[in-house]
């Protein structure tokens, strides 16, 4: 039995391409209606496969005759080629690019080639952007740090000033207060457990014209407690012309009294008051990584707990509270170690305000936010007078201006007198903002 349709037979199908077929070429294309392969044939039956059957229906009206190939080879002879273009020349036959490219469908928007990048524009929105960010973060770090500061000191209730002159005079105290230190700390750092306050340090930084001054005030220095207002009472207490060490000022009444007994025995009008006690100090250092010093001679002293050896060596904030207390080690005592106050904080300005302190967040903020927090500062102090009073004492630690102490004339009691003729005149330069010509002890 015959599974092939009705006139088909294996023996005329004759030589086949594909799979179980001997020959070695395809078999022929089917007449396609608009192709047909080889020569054209005539319509009749035909009893075997290939014959042509009934012949197609003419087309209908108004719908134009398509032409068809002969041999593969193009239109039939005779067929105009600019009448149709089937697409089968160019293999193209489900579709033509209609102006798009390969695989385009006939009749399609052409699409847009994509634009060339615009790095002008790119750049500009760019800078813009890190422009504003950079503004943002400025506004937020002001308000932050502006937040933070301890404006603590009123020195309206300073009375019988004297008059201001040119330029800004800050006086800065380091005292020895204990807040937010424990039994431990307080044992690690040798401050002991004293109550109450007292200042180790006290220096007057003027900021003019004409270069920078910064003055070391001996913790010993004789003044004249002056007629003043207490700090809490509001009570006003007269003058009795009794001699104390300026430092006692301080202890007595704090910082309104210390300032009063300042300005009444030099006439320099202090403009800005700025604290800084024990933790903070040693906080501050550690925040910077240590301050980098060169230390000349060799000293110990058991009451501050400092032991170092000459040349160049990287303090913490525990070797640096021992550095700047010390004075029993030092024949002149207190004068020494005003000066090597002084030279630390040079140091110490230095090193804040290095790049790698200053463009890095992750130590910026943490020095910044240490220093803020232990500071003590009056109650008109903004942060911009206290940028220009640090700028200013970096500036007098690069030779750009001029550091010393108090002119000293002697002794009395234990006490330094100041010399009244070159504190006269001092003052007097000052207050003009004329460069510095006296020079200190």
């Amino acid at each position: 039995m015959n599974d092939w349709p009705e006139g088909w037979s294996d023996e005329n199908r004759g030589p086949r391409y594909g799979r179980g077929s001997a020959g070695a070429q395809p078999e022929g294309a089917r007449v396609m209606r608009q192709v047909r392969r080889g020569p054209a044939v005539p319509p009749g039956p035909r009893s075997a496969y290939g014959d042509p059957g009934p012949a197609a229906p003419p087309y209908a009206a108004g719908v134009p005759q398509q032409p068809s190939y002969v041999d593969g080879q193009g239109y039939e002879e005779g067929a105009g080629h600019g009448d149709y273009d089937s697409g089968y020349n160019t293999g193209q036959v489900y579709g033509g690019t209609g102006g798009r490219g390969p695989g385009g469908t006939a009749g399609a928007p052409t699409r847009a080639p994509r634009p060339a990048p615009n790095w002008r524009r790119r750049i500009k929105w760019t800078a813009i952007t890190l422009a504003t960010l950079l503004v943002v973060t400025s506004v937020a770090t002001y308000f932050w740090a502006d937040s933070k500061l301890r404006r603590e000191v009123d020195l309206s209730k300073v009375i019988d000033r004297p008059e201001a002159g040119e330029g800004t005079n800050y006086l800065i105290v380091g005292s020895d207060s204990r807040e937010g230190m424990s039994k431990e700390d307080e044992k690690k750092l040798h401050t002991g457990g004293a109550e109450g306050k007292r200042t180790d340090s006290m220096m007057i930084l003027h900021v003019g014209d004409n270069g920078d001054t910064l003055i070391s005030l001996p913790r010993d220095s004789d003044v004249v407690v002056p007629s003043y207002q207490g700090s809490t009472s509001g009570k006003t207490y007269p003058a009795r012309g009794r001699h104390a060490k300026l430092n006692a000022t301080y202890a007595e009444d704090g910082p309104t009294l210390l300032v009063r007994a300042i300005e009444a025995n030099t006439g320099l009008h202090i403009d800005h008051y700025v604290e800084i006690g024990f933790q903070g100090f040693a906080n501050i250092v550690d925040s910077v990584g240590g301050v980098d010093i060169t230390i000349d001679k060799a000293f110990k002293d058991k009451w501050s707990g400092a032991d170092f050896k000459a040349g160049k060596q990287t303090l913490n904030g525990q070797q640096a509270l021992a550095f700047v207390r010390t004075r029993h080690a030092f024949a002149a005592s207190d004068l020494q170690r005003t000066k090597n106050q002084q030279k630390f904080l040079a140091a110490l300005a230095h090193q804040v305000a290095t790049p790698s302190t200053v463009l890095n967040p992750f130590k910026f903020y943490p020095t910044m936010g240490a220093g803020l927090d232990s500071l003590i500062v009056d109650k008109d102090m903004s942060l911009w007078d206290l940028a220009s009073m640090f700028w200013a004492m970096k500036g007098v630690s690069g030779g750009d201006g001029t550091s010393m102490n108090m002119p000293i004339s002697g002794s009395s009691g234990g006490n330094l007198v100041w010399d009244k003729a070159k504190v006269k005149t001092l003052v007097d330069e000052l207050n003009k903002d004329e460069k510095v010509t006296v020079s200190g002890n």
